[in-house]
């Protein structure tokens, strides 16, 4: 799996996934629970993962409706 999205804000994400989902692209939500050693306060970003395969696509639906994309390190 490939990092797509990295973000503190939880809109984002809702419709980061609304988006894939709608490309029937499957996506994996990462850190979601790691507020717990945080505090709740949300400085730790929460991450987008896709399947290698769908990585193309995925940045594409995402750039398409201007949502920050990762690309590659």
């Amino acid at each position: 799996m490939k990092e797509v999205l990295r973000t503190t804000d939880p809109t984002v994400i809702a419709l980061a996934k609304s988006l894939l989902d709608g490309e029937d692209i499957d996506w994996f939500e990462m850190d979601v629970h790691m507020s717990v050693l945080e505090g709740s306060i949300g400085i730790l970003p929460r991450r987008l993962m896709v399947l290698d395969s769908d990585l193309f696509m995925a940045r594409a639906v995402l750039r398409d409706n201007e949502l920050p994309v990762t690309e590659d390190r």
